[in-house]
């Protein structure tokens, strides 16, 4: 839960540079709640910010704090698909109030939804001496 945290203070930061860069084309103003492309917008930007970390080396910056890498079942680097189907499933998590994240707990793998639905999982990196 730190790791989510800390990228989502990072993700935050990083949308409210693309709601900056959107504001243009929107005249200036706020954009409204009837607008579809705005949320569509920055879910797309939600995803290519943690698909790039993701399918590049398996550490988001929360994920590297709390040296946790995330890996396809077969310990290799994710590929866009992986982080697709991660970040579907992690959606699906959140809107069901958390409980794919939960579901670890009772999961005999230790596993939350998005690792199931994506063969991906998180693992400890051990300290290099």
């Amino acid at each position: 839960m730190g790791a989510i945290c800390y990228d989502a203070l990072l993700l935050l930061a990083v949308l409210f540079f693309a709601t900056a860069i959107a504001l243009p084309f929107n005249s200036g103003q706020a954009f409204a709640a009837d607008q579809f492309f705005y949320p569509v917008y920055l879910l797309t930007i939600s995803f290519i910010f943690y698909g790039w970390f993701w399918t590049h080396g398996g550490q988001t910056l929360g994920l590297r704090a709390w040296k946790i890498k995330a890996e396809t079942l077969e310990g290799q680097t994710m590929t866009w698909q992986h982080a697709a189907v991660r970040f579907a499933g992690g959606l699906l998590s959140w809107v069901c109030l958390g409980l794919g994240f939960v579901w670890c707990l009772f999961s005999k793998d230790r596993q939350c939804w998005h690792d199931s639905f994506s063969k991906t999982r998180l693992i400890w990196q051990q300290e290099k001496h």
